[in-house]
């Protein structure tokens, strides 16, 4: 068996060992693709292997078609919208996430930026505190439940919707469910999202929404880009002032968030809630241990496409 690792934006030396223990134990050869500037660099490395491991790169149907041994491919990180799943699902190919293996990274990061937003963004002046606001957690999956055990340390009062969680998993954690998504956002004085990027989900995050939140509200958005409905969030951070927006995926409309809004939002350069060097070993070596066993006891447990 042939496992690629193919990464534009290379895993940190120790994930790439830690791979390669992990790959090389169980028999199998490691071959590395980083930092690649073409597509038919890629398309060439695939040509052979069995697996692959990605991080952002784009897995469609043309490196589909040129990987004619290729079983599986693991996204080393929760969120996998870079992966074609049905074109995976039509060559036979089964996709996986590492889901959790990130979760507290990206949890740390959407609490800095809420620390950041109620301090004006240290610009001097007098801000607020986290402790005694209500948070809304939207989405109460691996990440959302790290976020609210941050949350407590802050003594914050915890809030939470989420369709597909049992509210006694909720309510063991001492979070409120909430059974709307309405009720979140009327609730909450600042609401986390935590939601992937679905059809159901994409521009859900619209003007209705976000205008039901307290005044001074803040939204935080270590999601993903797509399911902010940014036209209508300009609007409204038009219509209401007192509205802040932090995020770790730049928006299309960066520009004009940046120039009509200054000191009510912000945005990273890049995608970086899981940007830490204990996220980058834990998802990059869960991501080789999950093909060791999918080849060697037929484990399926974090597939994410169809059969």
């Amino acid at each position: 068996m042939k496992v690629l690792i193919a990464t534009e934006k290379p895993f940190a030396k120790v994930a790439v060992d830690g791979i390669r223990q992990e790959v090389e134990a169980a028999g199998y050869e490691l071959a590395l693709l980083e930092k690649y500037t073409d597509k038919e660099q890629l398309l060439d490395a695939v040509e052979n292997v069995d697996a692959i491991i990605i991080r952002s790169d784009i897995i469609d149907e043309q490196v589909l078609d040129a990987a004619k041994e290729l079983k599986i491919v693991v996204r080393a990180g929760a969120g996998y919208d870079n992966v074609d799943l049905e074109a995976a699902t039509a060559h036979q190919v089964c996709v996986m996430n590492t889901p959790g293996q990130n979760s507290n990274a990206v949890a740390e990061l959407a609490f800095g930026m809420m620390v950041m937003a109620v301090r004006n963004f240290y610009d001097g002046k007098a801000g607020t505190e986290l402790k005694g606001k209500k948070l809304g957690i939207h989405a109460y999956g691996n990440v959302g439940r790290n976020v609210a055990r941050i949350a407590k340390g802050f003594g914050m009062e915890i809030y939470a919707y989420d369709a597909y969680c049992p509210k006694d998993v909720m309510e063991k954690d001492g979070v409120i469910p909430l059974d709307s998504v309405q009720a979140l956002y009327e609730t909450c004085q600042i609401v986390s999202l935590h939601i992937p990027a679905t059809p159901e989900t994409k521009n859900s995050i619209d003007y209705d929404l976000v205008n039901r939140m307290p005044k001074n509200g803040v939204l935080v958005n270590t999601a993903r880009k797509e399911v902010i409905n940014e036209v209508d969030l300009l609007r409204l951070m038009h219509d209401r002032p007192d509205l802040k927006y932090v995020t770790d995926i730049m928006p299309v409309h960066h520009e004009e968030f940046a120039s009509h809004y200054p000191g009510r939002y912000f945005s990273t350069p890049k995608k970086m809630g899981a940007q830490t060097a204990e996220a980058n070993i834990n998802a990059g070596i869960a991501a080789a241990c999950q093909i060791v066993d999918f080849f060697q006891n037929g484990c399926e447990k974090f597939r994410v496409n169809k059969k």
